[in-house]
């Protein structure tokens, strides 16, 4: 018996210390950040081994960092020594050193370059700014950001602030104003709202996207700032209908009200209250030019100007007339052509 006790007790001690190493070991892997994002000019790159940070110092693989980069290279495989070549810049890296040399210069790196998983892998930001690009690591995002662009082509238009992460309520991530006239680059668009941008003074961070604030514009962009757009008005399919509803509420709507509050909230567009005002904003598209986001305007109420609607694309319109329907999808047919008189883009 007590032999068949002391197995029990150890096959339950077993079990448990089993249990308590998986959860460990599963706790563990939880924890292991994943590897972070390169960007280059605002496209991911690629790499066949992830690259890693250690003591603070991100390690990329050599030949495809250097390939991105612009630059030429060469592998000498008896002294392990890479050589890069970029406009009248040469870098010479030996594996395992703690220097480079720059155009006969030597540079201290951080820390050396090394092995791993069969890939050279060496200091990222050394290679990159030596290389006379900017590089920035963003902690909110694990990803980094390599800029190897120093014209400035985007002009502020209405002061905004240059923040840290592109997060709007977040008062301790300005890094400070841009005041109109600076002239900034557009590195990334990261989503309808936000763009990631490099200042005159070498400085990486993250502006309001809203068409208000530069004169920055692309196709790109405008498509996600027109899905933003119906996919936050589209929260309000089947709220009532009101004429004259008062603006800045959500209980009800008529057309112009809920135009105005859509494209306030989504790309801080303040627009007039009525539609035949709405009408004299941005500028006038034929109606075969159309696209997903513009506003339609139409006749009603024996107006010239009495309705608007916003285009939802593939033929529809994202409007509210009717106390029966409220909000909701109206197809862009023939009746609504007979009314059709303008239509007006604004971003």
């Amino acid at each position: 018996m007590r032999i068949r006790t002391g197995l029990l007790l150890g096959a339950k001690m077993t079990i448990v210390s089993l249990l308590l190493l998986h959860g460990t070991s599963a706790q563990a892997a939880e924890t292991v950040p994943a590897p972070p994002t390169v960007y280059l000019d605002g496209h991911p790159l690629s790499f066949e081994t992830p690259p890693v940070i250690e003591n603070g110092s991100s390690l990329v693989p050599m030949r495809a960092l250097f390939e991105a980069e612009g630059a030429t290279i060469t592998w000498d495989e008896n002294t392990r020594t890479v050589t890069a070549v970029k406009a009248g810049t040469t870098v010479t890296y030996r594996i395992g050193d703690m220097f480079a040399t720059k155009n006969k210069e030597q540079l201290a790196l951080p820390l050396p370059g090394k092995i791993i998983d069969g890939s050279t892998m060496i200091p990222l930001r050394f290679i990159s700014e030596t290389l006379g690009n900017l590089v920035k690591w963003h902690d909110y995002s694990r990803s980094i950001t390599i800029s190897s662009i120093h014209n400035y082509e985007t002009t502020i238009q209405y002061g905004v602030n240059l923040r840290d992460i592109p997060e709007k309520d977040d008062d301790t991530s300005v890094l400070r104003m841009l005041s109109k006239t600076d002239k900034i680059h557009v590195i990334r668009e990261i989503n309808s709202n936000w763009l990631e941008v490099q200042t005159q003074d070498n400085t990486i961070g993250f502006i309001s996207a809203a068409s208000m604030y530069t004169d920055y514009t692309s196709t790109g962009l405008a498509a996600k700032q027109a899905d933003a757009l119906i996919a936050f008005g589209s929260q309000f399919l089947g709220t009532p209908y009101e004429f004259g509803a008062k603006p800045g509420q959500t209980k009800t709507f008529d057309c112009s009200s809920f135009v105005n509050y859509v494209f306030d909230k989504v790309l801080s567009i303040d627009l007039p209250r009525v539609s035949y005002d709405q009408a004299l904003q941005g500028k006038e598209v034929a109606l075969s030019d159309i696209r997903k986001g513009d506003l339609l305007f139409f006749t009603a109420r024996g107006l010239d100007i009495g309705h608007v609607g916003i285009y939802a694309g593939d033929g529809r319109i994202l409007q509210t007339y009717s106390k029966e329907d409220g909000v909701h999808f109206t197809e862009f047919d023939e009746k609504w052509k007979k009314r059709f008189v303008t239509a007006r883009r604004l971003f």
